[in-house]
């Protein structure tokens, strides 16, 4: 197998990293979340609409949604190329990577000349409606409910854990259109305005003192008809799509490549009473890191090369989602081991080492094999759809 890109490819890689250059401030170490920091937003947003008015936010999309006609493949050098340079994300793993590529599968042509190029400008963000308190892994058990009223569909119910609610402008939203379906069958998706009437938002701090988790209240809002998306009742299906491409993971692959990748400089360099480096046991620990890193990084590329053929990944991308769950609880106990004391300090401390940033990434690891799909989940997607193993 060639693993080689295109002259035409990497070309456009060099590009990117000449615009990054130009418009991050020097040194820049933005996160690559970064919503815990309200002040931040405005730079997120100016940096979202400089990328889509190149047309670069959502490159694989048609033209005629403001993208450029290109590959998956060149949309993963992008997400790539942002996420290791810790470019601002400004809700583009929501937007541009889980809604709207469901939207262009799901979507009516209604629907994509209105939400489609918008999300490409960087002009609307989204978020995205799914988890309820007693609606975790068993999605299917959700309860918020969506009654037909004339247009409108009449919304109530809570989520939680809506990662990034309180920055953005849409959410891609799953409620019960019909109690009396089996549950996998009676779920509808919505694109819900966050303005609307009715729509109360609460922040939840995590345990690394971050606000990216809200919980979101609706009392009686009314979202238009034509906002139903892949028809009533097919909520399910849009949703197993949405996690599809939730789960490719190659921005998070990404950023734990390149903690490694200063890990290994800090190890060389910068150990305040010493080089790390000299240890025999060190360089082993950190070259596993360096190959899981590019392991977890091919995993990523084979989902984005069957993007590019037109197919849905589906245990692939759970295999991504595992690999890399599991990838980032290892490098950030690593990296704290490394760093020793030093490695517990939050950031803005002075003698926090590379910024604290492994203290933070040690903090939300934990959580790593659980959002977006429980590691178990995963293994049973893998044993039943990739390998064919009965339902147990």
């Amino acid at each position: 197998m060639d693993f080689r890109l295109s002259p035409e490819t990497e070309a456009w890689r060099q590009e990117l990293r000449a615009f990054l250059k130009a418009e991050l401030p020097p040194d820049f170490e933005g996160d690559d979340d970064f919503f815990d920091a309200e002040a931040a937003i405005p730079f997120a947003r100016a940096f979202m609409r400089k990328l889509g008015a190149r047309r670069w936010l959502a490159p694989a999309w048609p033209e005629r949604y403001g993208g450029m006609g290109a590959t998956a493949i060149e949309q993963f050098i992008l997400n790539e190329e942002l996420a290791y340079h810790r470019a601002p994300a400004g809700g583009r793993l929501f937007t541009i990577g889980i809604v709207g590529p469901t939207l262009l599968v799901h979507g009516t042509e209604e629907q994509k000349a209105e939400f489609l190029p918008k999300m490409a400008s960087g002009e609307e963000w989204y978020c995205q409606g799914f988890s309820e308190p007693e609606s975790g892994s068993d999605l299917a058990s959700l309860q918020t409910r969506a009654v037909r009223e004339g247009d409108d569909y009449v919304i109530n119910g809570q989520k939680v854990w809506a990662s990034n609610a309180h920055a953005a402008d849409r959410m891609l939203l799953l409620a019960r259109t019909d109690p009396e379906r089996p549950k996998h069958k009676g779920i509808s998706a919505f694109l819900v305005d966050m303005r609307s009437p009715g729509i109360t938002v609460q922040g939840i701090d995590n345990m690394a003192y971050r606000h990216d988790f809200n919980r979101v209240f609706f009392e009686d809002v009314r979202v238009p008809a034509k906002n139903l998306l892949g028809g009533e009742h097919n909520g399910w299906y849009v949703a197993t799509t949405t996690l599809d491409f939730e789960r490719s993971n190659i921005a998070a692959i990404s950023g734990a490549r390149r903690t490694v990748h200063d890990l290994v400089r800090w190890a060389k360099e910068r150990h305040p009473g010493g080089r790390p480096w000299d240890r025999p046991a060190v360089r082993a620990k950190l070259a596993d890191l360096v190959v899981k890193a590019e392991v977890g990084r091919l995993v990523a590329f084979r989902t984005a090369w069957l993007q590019a053929k037109g197919e849905v990944p589906n245990y692939e991308a759970s295999i991504g989602k595992i690999w890399m769950a599991m990838l980032g609880v290892e490098v950030a106990n690593a990296g704290l081991g490394l760093l020793g004391a030093y490695g517990a300090l939050k950031p803005g401390s002075p003698w926090a080492q590379l910024r604290g940033r492994v203290a933070t990434s040690y903090l939300l690891a934990v959580a790593g094999p659980v959002g977006g799909g429980t590691a178990e989940i995963q293994r049973n997607i893998i044993a039943q759809r990739g390998l064919g193993l009965p339902r147990g």
